[in-house]
C-alpha cells in the first residue's frame, strides 16, 4: 500500500535466522546508535522504495532445513566482526566492501542489507551509487580503494586466482592483521551470498535495520 509521495510499504515474511538474525541481535545495533548520538537525528535517513513488481519466490527454506549451519554461519560472522574491531576497520569500509561483495555476486537480499546498514552509520548515497564504477569516481582514499580492488579479486577468484600484483595493493595499505580481517569478511559475505543466491531463502527489501 502506498505511504506517501513516492514510497510504498512492502509486506515480507523475515527471516528467522540468516543474516537478518545476526543483525538484530548482533554488531549493528551500535553502529545505529552511534550514528544517532553523533548526529542529533531521530533516525537513519529514510529511503525510497517501490511497489513490488514481481514476486520471488523462496527455493528453500534454508533456515528451517539447516538451522545448525544456519547457527555456525551468524557465529562465523561475529568471529568475523571481532577481527574487524580488533583491526579497527571503519565500520562504513566494511559495509561497502560488503556491498560490492555483494553486487558481483548478485545477491539482491545482501546488496538490499548493507546498502540499508551503510546508510544507517553515515555513508552517503553518493559512494554506494557509484561503488559498481568506484575506480572511475573520485570519491574513494587510496585506502578504501585498495579494498574495493581487493574485494573484486576475491570475490571473483576464479577469475586469476587473486595475483600477487593484487595481493600486494591492499598490503600496501593495510597491516597484517589488517588484511587478515578483510579477508575474514570477504570470507564471510560471500558465504552468505552463495546460500542466498542459492536458495531464495530471503526476500529482498524484507530488512529493516531499525
Amino acid at each position: 500500500s502506498q505511504a506517501g509521495p513516492g514510497k510504498f510499504d512492502l509486506e515480507v515474511q523475515p527471516a528467522r535466522i540468516g543474516p537478518r538474525f545476526r543483525h538484530l541481535s548482533g554488531p549493528y545495533q551500535w553502529a545505529v546508535c552511534w550514528y544517532l548520538r553523533t548526529l542529533g537525528l531521530g533516525g537513519p535517513p529514510t529511503m525510497t522504495t517501490t511497489q513490488t513488481a514481481s514476486e520471488i519466490q523462496v527455493r528453500l527454506d534454508i533456515d528451517a532445513r539447516a538451522g545448525d549451519l544456519m547457527r555456525a554461519m551468524s557465529e562465523l560472522d561475529k568471529t568475523a566482526t571481532k577481527a574487524l574491531d580488533r583491526a579497527d576497520i571503519d565500520p562504513r569500509l566494511r559495509e561497502l566492501m560488503r556491498i560490492r561483495a555483494s553486487q558481483l555476486n548478485g545477491c539482491a537480499y545482501c546488496v538490499d542489507m548493507h546498502t540499508k546498514d551503510a546508510r544507517a552509520i553515515g555513508e552517503t548515497e553518493q559512494r554506494i551509487y557509484a561503488l559498481p564504477v568506484w575506480h572511475e569516481t573520485p570519491y574513494f582514499s587510496s585506502r578504501e580503494r585498495a579494498a574495493l580492488a581487493f574485494t573484486e579479486a576475491v570475490t571473483l577468484l576464479a577469475a586469476d586466482h587473486v595475483p600477487d600484483a593484487a595481493y600486494r595493493a591492499v598490503a600496501e595499505e593495510f597491516a597484517e592483521d589488517e588484511v587478515a580481517s578483510l579477508v575474514c569478511l570477504l570470507a564471510t559475505i560471500n558465504a552468505w551470498n552463495t546460500i542466498d543466491v542459492s536458495t531464495r531463502a530471503w526476500a529482498p527489501g524484507s530488512y529493516d535495520p531499525s
